[in-house]
């Protein structure tokens, strides 16, 4: 085990506070993990981690040393990156997330593509609609929809995505067309929300005549998951707010039909976020500027 790698580990121990974890998103298994710490407190002569059965917390000195490695490793990344934007062939791997309906949709069958282009190139993409954090979660650019919180990350915005109500012909005909937002709130009508832990949006905002509003919608069914949520509708469960994107071969189809069209909900922002080190990385860069091209084309169509 090289001296390098046992610093990686280290960082991911350090980073997640759990040596299982740190295994998995190393893609080694733990006692390998284990066995890099161990070498390294060897070699360093400290302790850096304080060990129970249930619990893992970094001693005074593993604070200290965690400080400096993180130094070492970005070091190191600017130096491959500075080398590899002198080449026409930047290597190595790429740890992209994504919400699910933007992954499934937008990103996931570009990849492919982008492949072909930069052969060197490793793709591992993580889909999820809740809320993630790059640096814990090792990730080297997140997409996103909607607004991130400030933090020490770079955003790229990429476009602003329209968004539409819509709902099945089953359900509307059943429940009735709305005609009023405020239809939405009162109990007439079921509507699908997406929720998960650390949401803060729980109202729909609408343009009304009187300028953005926010109605607090309600409904029987809810999930973390988006395409859970367009499935309901499809099934004639209620009326979903979306993406232009998402729905739009379903609303061609005549699957789902537009409700509320004169009170439209707002745009959401999709873009991407990443740490300033990685926009220094050729990969990161390319794939940024692949997808976000790739991106606006396919909304300038939606």
């Amino acid at each position: 085990m090289s001296y390098f790698d046992n610093i990686q580990t280290f960082v991911r121990v350090y980073e997640l506070g759990n040596m299982s974890a740190a295994a998995r998103d190393q893609r080694i298994s733990a006692a390998v993990a284990s066995a890099r710490i161990s070498q390294l407190e060897d070699y360093l002569n400290v302790r850096l981690f304080q060990r129970t059965t249930r619990q893992l917390n970094a001693t005074e000195q593993g604070r200290l040393f965690y400080t400096g490695a993180c130094k070492i490793l970005d070091a190191i990344g600017e130096a491959e990156a500075a080398v590899s934007s002198v080449t026409a062939n930047p290597r190595g791997s790429l740890f992209v997330a994504a919400p699910l309906g933007l992954g499934r949709r937008l990103i996931a069958p570009e990849i492919p593509t982008f492949k072909e282009a930069y052969p060197l190139i490793d793709v591992r993409l993580r889909l999820s609609d809740r809320k993630l954090d790059l640096t814990a979660e090792g990730l080297d650019i997140a997409f996103f929809l909607g607004q991130p919180e400030d933090s020490a990350l770079k955003l790229r915005k990429i476009a602003d995505c329209p968004r539409i109500l819509c709902a099945a012909p089953q359900y509307l005909g059943a429940k009735g067309t709305p005609s009023d937002p405020d239809q939405l709130t009162d109990g007439s009508h079921d509507c699908l929300n997406l929720r998960y832990p650390g949401a803060r949006e729980f109202q729909w905002p609408l343009q009304t005549v009187e300028g953005v509003q926010k109605f607090a919608v309600t409904g029987p069914f809810e999930s973390d998951d988006g395409d859970v949520l367009t499935q309901w509708a499809l099934d004639g469960h209620g009326i979903i707010l979306k993406p232009m994107f998402e729905v739009a071969q379903a609303l061609k189809d005549g699957r789902l039909v537009p409700v509320l069209a004169e009170t439209p909900p707002t745009a959401i922002q999709l873009g991407c976020l990443f740490s300033h080190r990685r926009h220094q990385d050729p990969k990161s860069r390319l794939f940024m500027e692949h997808m976000a091209k790739h991106m606006a084309a396919v909304l300038a169509h939606a």
